[in-house]
């Protein structure tokens, strides 16, 4: 089985193990992508998750503006379009915040995470096929939690008795991708997802590097500052890039 159907058939087991869970308030809307925008994503693995990969960048979970409305991590729109060539319908969760719509790629607004760490890949690499020969981005987890006014809840803010059972399963599935793509480097985009990568390694007890990078979030001052320039630098000081 090539590597990117082994990545589709790993997303569609944790999808399928995800909906089993439920999620107390102040979460009031879970959103999953890997159902509602399951084609783009998959087009995403097919296209670019084929082969093994130097280098595995892991984001922590779905913006509002990307991969909520691409199913890509980091997905903001342009990038998916314009430089990924992905452009698809997609479909919307079964249960949706009023305000919080998901309108796919007709979606207006976009994700400064993305746009930010998709446009360095950009300008470093030129065509995406030049970046992901050697480089893959995955997300720890697929879901999208979100507060009755519409707010969103990330993974790290969930009470301890629903996050066990939700990173036991998001903890496999990122062994599995790691196992898949065979990468000399693991990097966790912030903190949490580094501690997630480091995780796995443990659990998978093989030989790969793990290190981190800024988030490209907004509400970082020091991404604000020169989010591309910090990173590049963060990278190639622990020697995932050549100066």
């Amino acid at each position: 089985m090539s590597t990117s159907s082994r990545l589709i058939q790993a997303a569609r087991d944790l999808s399928s193990s995800l909906a089993s869970l439920t999620f107390a308030p102040p979460t009031a809307y879970v959103y999953n992508p890997l159902e509602y925008a399951r084609v783009p994503h998959e087009l995403y693995l097919s296209r670019y998750g084929e082969g093994k990969k130097r280098v595995v960048l892991v984001g922590m979970n779905p913006g509002p503006f990307g991969m909520t409305q691409t199913g890509v991590p980091f997905g903001e729109i342009a990038a998916v379009r314009d430089w990924m060539k992905i452009e698809t319908e997609v479909g919307h969760p079964e249960h949706e915040h009023p305000k919080r719509r998901v309108t796919g790629f007709a979606c207006k607004n976009s994700e400064v995470s993305g746009r930010r760490l998709w446009g360095l890949f950009a300008q470093r690499f030129g065509a995406a096929e030049n970046f992901f020969k050697e480089h893959f981005v995955a997300n720890y987890c697929p879901l999208v939690f979100m507060e009755e006014g519409g707010r969103n809840r990330t993974p790290d803010k969930l009470p301890a008795s629903e996050s066990e059972a939700m990173e036991k399963l998001c903890d496999a599935h990122l062994c599995q991708v790691i196992a898949t793509l065979d990468p000399e480097w693991v990097i966790g985009v912030g903190a949490f997802a580094e501690a997630r990568a480091q995780r796995a390694k443990d659990n998978l007890g093989t030989p790969f590097k793990v290190g981190r990078v800024l988030h490209p979030s907004p509400a970082s001052p020091l991404a604000n500052r020169d989010w591309p320039g910090e990173a590049t630098k963060q990278l190639i000081r622990q020697g995932v890039w050549e100066a």
